[in-house]
């Protein structure tokens, strides 16, 4: 795949559409690519966490101590990782032949350094999320309590 390639896949995830074109090209030409064969791990639960991956073809299996989603193309598997120092919380396992683009945490944080607006906007949206977040698991606290 071309740079352009990779920038209009990028601009299909909602967290880093955020981050405008410039940004996008430079995570687009810093980044790899990786591809995996069916049944082999990006990562494991308990691994460092210091990557996030846009899946560009094929599905990719997250399990979670029995919860598993399926991300396929344009998904974004690891977000947090983008953001934090961590530790896995879950494995990622390719089901069929598999490439994704790897974005290493470094080279995210260098991106958000190098464009201090495309990092207010992804503060802003994070912080949308949270609010959310806290909102739902009270309205769920509240039903519980029912």
């Amino acid at each position: 795949m071309s740079i352009e390639d990779d920038v209009a896949l990028l601009e299909r995830v909602p967290t880093l559409r955020l981050l405008g074109t410039t940004a996008l090209r430079m995570l687009a030409i810093g980044s790899e690519q990786r591809d995996f064969s069916p049944g082999d791990y990006l990562f494991n639960a308990g691994d460092e966490a210091d990557a996030g991956y846009i899946v560009q073809r094929g599905s990719i299996r997250v399990e979670d101590g029995g919860a598993e989603v399926v991300a396929g193309p344009g998904a974004l598997i690891g977000e947090l990782a983008l953001i934090v120092a961590m530790k896995r919380p879950s494995s990622a396992v390719a089901l069929d032949h598999s490439s994704v683009i790897r974005v290493a945490r470094s080279l995210f944080q260098r991106v958000l350094e190098s464009d201090p607006a495309a990092a207010r906007r992804l503060r802003d949206e994070l912080a949308t999320r949270t609010s959310q977040l806290t909102s739902d698991i009270l309205i769920a606290g509240a039903k519980l309590n029912i």
